[in-house]
């Protein structure tokens, strides 16, 4: 009788053998030439959550409240500062976070959970803040494009910076803890993973690429132009 499983003149495993060794070694020079890669350049593609992609987004918007916070110490202490930068920084606000990122969270995720009647007063409170973020943006970059705001309008950016990080601190926070992390018993899996796609293909069709990529290069540029960029800055001297 033949031996099917151990056919003549081949050693139990070494089919085995064969194949495991011959894939390791295609996989380690494909990684070699650069055709394979576990990470990715900026600018590739990269596997991102719909969480991870939602909560960089914020970080975007924290380091423009710094900045926010800088503009008013400087506005309210004499010292220098460029009114030019402001008027960048609510801009990009105006851009990112307002026209794409809170427009993600009106069109999919509030929705999502008004229907099943969950957070229900967390997301009613969240975009009537939306709302008046919305507002107080329009004025800050009213003000910090006029050519040479009085003391008066400079008086008002202040106000109106100081109420958009009083309100978004704990905005963005809540989401951060409790919206967000609420999104992984609302819906399966594949509807989470299938919404982290529809969030990078709307990006790149409303930025033409990367959106938080271009987010981060036009912050850091303010930042630089302020003199706030090194983190060291921040470091208390204890």
């Amino acid at each position: 009788m033949k031996n099917y499983e151990n056919p003549p003149h081949e050693q139990p495993g070494s089919r085995r053998d064969f194949l495991t060794k011959t894939g390791i070694l295609v996989a380690s020079g494909l990684a070699a030439t650069g055709i394979v890669s576990c990470t990715s350049e900026k600018g590739g593609d990269e596997d991102v959550t719909t969480n991870e992609d939602l909560m960089r987004e914020h970080g975007v918007l924290k380091r423009i409240l710094l900045i926010y916070d800088e503009a008013c110490n400087r506005l309210t202490t004499a010292k220098d500062l460029n009114i030019a930068l402001v008027a960048q920084s609510a801009n990009l606000i105006k851009t990112f976070i307002e026209e794409y990122h809170e427009k993600l969270e009106e069109d999919h995720l509030f929705p999502r959970f008004e229907k099943a009647g969950q957070l229900t007063d967390l997301t009613k409170v969240l975009r009537l803040q939306h709302q008046k973020g919305r507002l107080l943006t329009l004025r800050i970059i009213a003000n910090a494009q006029k050519p040479n705001p009085t003391t008066d309008e400079k008086k008002l950016m202040v106000q109106d910076m100081q109420a958009f990080v009083r309100m978004y601190s704990p905005h963005e926070a809540r989401e951060d803890t409790i919206l967000f992390p609420a999104l992984h018993n609302l819906i399966s899996k594949h509807e989470y993973d299938a919404l982290g796609e529809d969030f990078e293909k709307k990006e790149k069709e409303q930025f033409g690429g990367d959106g938080f990529d271009m987010a981060v290069d036009k912050v850091t540029s303010i930042e630089k132009a302020m003199n706030i960029y090194d983190l060291n800055l921040f470091t208390p001297n204890i």
